[in-house]
């Protein structure tokens, strides 16, 4: 499972050109899912992004947590997170799951973080915008194939 965690002043998320959900200051969360993955991995992730101390504290030093700050969450799936670019400029997406596979496992992911933190989530597979202001910037990567060894 790979993620991208973006530090923002807040999120703006349209589906298929409808207005669909946002929040304030906090996470965006980009998740893609690989076919290994299981609730293992969705469970470690949630308490790495929830738990990772990239907001500053009072000497403005990155040293809180999104749970510290009870900041909001926005998660979206993202299969393009899984794009392999290692030949020609094409990149090949075989290396995220199915839907079958992937949307109980992104759906996990969001109910265990909303236990966390206001969460608030893109929709699975439909065409999105996302307007954001990154705040920072700070971005973050995560594959629990290299944390989790």
């Amino acid at each position: 499972m790979k993620a991208v965690i973006q530090r923002v002043r807040g999120v703006n998320l349209t589906a298929d050109g409808t207005p669909y959900s946002s929040t304030k200051a906090g996470l965006l969360i980009l998740l893609g899912v690989c076919p290994e993955d299981t609730e293992k991995e969705v469970d470690f992730l949630v308490r790495k992004c929830a738990n990772l101390r990239i907001f500053e504290d009072e000497n403005g030093k990155m040293n809180l947590s999104a749970a510290q700050v009870k900041a909001e969450v926005m998660a979206v799936s993202q299969f393009t997170l899984m794009g392999d670019c290692s030949e020609g400029n094409r990149p090949f997406f075989g290396g995220a799951a199915r839907p079958e596979i992937a949307e109980p496992l992104y759906n996990r992911f969001c109910t265990e973080m909303a236990k966390l933190l206001p969460t608030k989530t893109g929709v699975f597979g439909a065409d999105m915008q996302i307007e954001t202001v990154c705040d920072g910037p700070v971005t973050i990567l995560m594959d629990t194939r290299e944390l989790m060894k």
